[in-house]
């Protein structure tokens, strides 16, 4: 059995089991620490929410002031006009970028593709 079937070194499964199961090990330990994150947010964010407002009071300490300050159309007008230019420029860079490597990928193809036709690195030894 030294190189038999059941020998584990000559086993195809032998070196892709391993890393199998340590990432299912980390799925459902993930799976676990997800809903007892959201669990302690729950019961973790209302205190720390009240703790905001005044003991007896319905209103904001800052008045509903953001760290911003007090913010009227114009502010969200030109906002809104930020995230209006700054989409459509994100989508620019990520596409030029997404080209770019693209570039790198065919010119990194066809450059293995020349040395296998090459007589030079044919063969072995």
């Amino acid at each position: 059995m030294e190189n038999g079937a059941g020998s584990l070194a000559g086993s195809w499964m032998f070196g892709m089991g391993a890393p199998c199961a340590r990432l299912a090990g980390a799925m459902r330990r993930l799976l676990l620490a997800l809903p007892a994150t959201f669990l302690w947010l729950a019961l973790v964010a209302p205190p720390a929410l009240a703790g905001l407002s005044p003991p007896g009071g319905d209103t904001h300490p800052t008045g509903g002031q953001g760290t911003y300050g007090e913010t009227d159309d114009k502010v969200i007008t030109n906002a809104a006009f930020i995230l209006i230019a700054a989409f459509p420029l994100l989508v620019g860079l990520l596409s030029a970028l997404q080209w770019k490597l693209d570039k790198r990928k065919a010119a990194r193809k066809s450059a293995q593709k020349a040395r296998s036709t090459r007589a030079e690195w044919a063969g072995g030894w």
